[in-house]
């Protein structure tokens, strides 16, 4: 089988590597070159590229199943492995902390020395149709044949998609700000062995701890919130940081070095689009199915429907060219839930973050159930699998009543130790006079 994957991002080299590995000849072009020889990647169109990611248990299993020398060598660049007690599910991978630059830097080099795979730098231009379906792409003015193109060009949508069928406007946006820890320094206060998570009335706070003592400061705000905009600011940025005890303690300068500017992130959608089912197109990851960032939920989706593509490539390699129906079947009932899934908390928070009380007049987000399982210990068993995304949204379902009796009786999940949304206003305020 020849395959074409357009675009060259976590999605599409995860499975280019895994179509190698069944023996296909593939050619996965992006219009990014890959790193510079001076080692520096700057990775143009892709916004998140420098920002804090999870990388949930899902893209280390399949990594380790489909490639594993991918694997093998981001763990040889210093990523690592968390190991987690989950109620229902026992002690299991938490996933694996690193920078998004080293898992793709990863990626790259093992693709270099993959026989059948083929990552080159191109724009395509148009898909080539012959007799009803698509038999290659035009790149760079020249027609590449395939028996199978995929498409994995992203959020961007190069190659058309079909209708958004569920989500919009995440109505959240954020800062990010990268720093390292010093020699010998010990890491800050974690709420989770993967992060720290701190909510606030008004805003969020997550601080990602990376490979090698790299960590990200991440500032979550409504978009609506014009004020806490200014976090774009580094000295507006270091004064959030110093007022909430938590990230002071990360960030105090004898303990760590910031390693890039404040860097906003926006134009945040929760989107699904079904497959178009023209047959010898696949859509995959990001052009398929995205989500806020809060949850740390892409690129495990991605992993997802990389494993099951090439689950079903393996047993039909004859049907390359209708793949899209079964895979477009699998993912309506296991990637357009988590879609959903978002959809729900983020209308949720937007009316929580405007001063609205926790709804109860339907069935709670996803979020409000996980976070009664503070107070509730049978909440527990079905809320590990769900945030491990090893259950569906689904499964909160059946004990949702548990956590609704919570809230009526007056519980609300207690805010982080830090200044509400109107005192980091003036805070905010006063390091703009400061550096005036």
């Amino acid at each position: 089988m020849r395959a074409l994957v357009v675009g060259a991002g976590p999605t599409g080299l995860m499975l280019g590597g895994g179509l190698a590995g069944l023996g296909a000849e593939v050619a996965v072009v992006d219009r990014d070159g890959g790193p510079g020889a001076d080692g520096t990647w700057e990775r143009r169109g892709v916004m998140q590229f420098g920002h804090a990611h999870g990388f949930r248990p899902q893209v280390s299993q399949v990594l380790g199943a489909r490639w594993p020398a991918a694997l093998a060598t981001w763990r040889a660049a210093g990523a690592e492995t968390v190991e987690i007690e989950v109620p229902g599910l026992g002690p299991v991978s938490g996933g694996m902390l690193s920078r998004r630059l080293v898992f793709e830097r990863a990626l790259r080099t093992t693709a270099a020395r993959t026989a059948g795979l083929d990552v080159r730098q191109g724009r395509v231009e148009q898909l080539v149709e012959r007799g009803g379906r698509v038999v290659g792409a035009r790149v760079d003015g020249a027609v590449v044949d395939a028996d199978l193109v995929v498409d994995a060009t992203g959020r961007s949508g190069r190659l058309g998609r079909s209708e958004t069928v569920l989500g919009g406007d995440c109505r959240i946006a954020y800062v990010n700000r990268t720093y390292r820890l010093r020699p010998g320094a010990e890491r800050g206060p974690m709420t989770s062995p993967i992060a720290w998570f701190g909510s606030f009335d008004g805003y969020l706070v997550i601080v990602f701890p990376h490979e090698r003592g790299h960590f990200s400061v991440v500032f979550v705000r409504p978009t609506a919130d014009a004020a806490l905009k200014e976090l774009r600011h580094d000295a507006v940025f270091d004064a959030a940081c110093r007022a909430v005890p938590a990230l002071a303690t990360w960030t105090d300068l004898e303990r760590s070095v910031p390693t890039s500017p404040a860097t906003a992130g926006g134009a945040l959608r929760n989107t699904y689009h079904p497959q178009r089912l023209l047959p010898g197109l696949v859509s995959v990851g990001d052009a398929v199915a995205t989500t806020a960032p809060t949850a740390g939920r892409g690129i495990a989706m991605a992993a997802m429907q990389v494993d099951e593509l090439l689950r079903l490539l393996a047993e039909d390699r004859a049907g390359a060219a209708s793949v899209a129906e079964p895979f477009g079947a699998w993912a309506d009932s296991q990637i357009l839930p988590w879609v959903a899934d978002h959809v729900a908390m983020d209308d949720a928070a937007a009316l929580r973050w405007q001063g609205h009380d926790v709804d109860l007049s339907g069935p709670l987000p996803s979020d409000l159930v996980v976070a009664a399982a503070d107070v509730e210990p049978r909440l527990r068993p079905y809320v590990g699998p769900y945030q491990m995304m090893a259950a569906l949204p689904a499964t909160l379902t059946p004990v949702e009543p548990l956590a609704r009796a919570v809230y009526r009786r007056g519980w609300r999940p207690p805010y982080a130790e830090g200044p509400g949304r109107d005192r980091l206003v003036e805070i905010i305020e006063d390091a703009h006079s400061a550096a005036a």
